[in-house]
């Protein structure tokens, strides 16, 4: 049996239209190609499907049976036909994520996230929140689409864009001397109980930050060190030191502490996008891609 997708759609014009003439019409062909087709098909089916006579054409009990499933047929190619190109363009499927615990405060990335949950509502997105260095084997293993890190030294599976550079500001607890300040420098920062990120936690900050201090020769006096970035700033808060993070935490403002810039010009940080070169990334990841791309560069 070799019957095509064009022979159901042409005996459900003629059973719909129960006219030759009417159902080649709407089918934008001749009628005796037509009427060739569905005895064709007849044949193929072993049923006689349509009564005809010289004045009227009906349906036969197989032709009712096969008309409903020749419906239901249809219906299914045309919505996996659609499923197919929603999921081409990207608006259906899954985006898996990874993010530092400072991205969510960048908005050129917060506006992406909602910018792309409008344009893509049914696109289920996977979000995980995982460290710099924690993210590099997942995204070469293609678990993760994209991930959103700070400046790191990246294996040469994987590619990436920068989306932020961004200022380091001092934090400092609002009674210290220093707070009055609008410009403090590294030396300065030094002389007081430094509040850190703990090197085994693998955030790109530690390496990002402290490189900033061994380049102008600074050695902190780490006092505290923590997991996260979160944490750091209530501390400071607490009075218990000073630290260094990039501009972007400053949507989060207390009261007890102030941001303060950084004398030296290099004390920058950047957020980068990051892919695997060797895992094709879904049409979802590449509008999310594209999308924040865009953002970031004003586009």
């Amino acid at each position: 049996m070799n019957i095509e997708l064009r022979h159901l759609r042409y005996f459900v014009a003629v059973a719909e239209e129960l006219h030759f003439g009417r159902a080649a019409a709407r089918l934008n062909i001749s009628q005796p190609p037509l009427s060739q087709q569905i005895q064709a098909l007849e044949q193929q089916v072993g049923a006689r499907l349509l009564a005809r006579t010289n004045r009227s054409v009906g349906l036969t009990e197989a032709g009712r049976q096969f008309l409903a499933d020749s419906r239901q047929i249809l219906g299914l190619v045309d919505e996996a036909a659609a499923r197919a190109e929603r999921l081409h363009h990207g608006e259906t499927g899954e985006l898996r994520l990874g993010f530092t615990s400072s991205a969510p405060f960048i908005r050129a990335i917060s506006h992406t996230l909602s910018t792309f949950r409008r344009l893509s509502p049914d696109v289920h997105i996977q979000t995980r929140e995982i460290n710099t260095r924690e993210q590099i084997v997942p995204l070469s293993e293609g678990s993760l689409d994209l991930g959103l890190m700070r400046n790191t030294q990246l294996p040469d599976t994987l590619a990436w864009q920068q989306v932020l550079r961004e200022p380091l500001l001092a934090m400092i607890h609002r009674d210290h001397p220093l707070a009055a300040k609008t410009v403090v420098s590294l030396t300065e920062l030094a002389q007081e109980p430094f509040v850190f990120f703990d090197p085994r936690v693998g955030t790109g900050l530690y390496d990002d930050i402290l490189g900033l201090l061994r380049r102008y020769g600074v050695t902190p006096v780490i006092t505290q060190e923590v997991g996260e970035a979160m944490t750091i700033i209530g501390l400071v808060a607490a009075g218990l030191g000073v630290s260094i993070l990039p501009a972007s935490f400053k949507r989060l403002q207390l009261n007890e502490m102030r941001w303060v810039a950084i004398a030296e010009p290099d004390a920058v940080s950047e957020m980068w996008l990051v892919w695997s070169k060797h895992h094709e990334l879904s049409a979802a990841a590449q509008r999310f891609k594209k999308l924040l791309i865009d953002a970031s560069s004003g586009g």
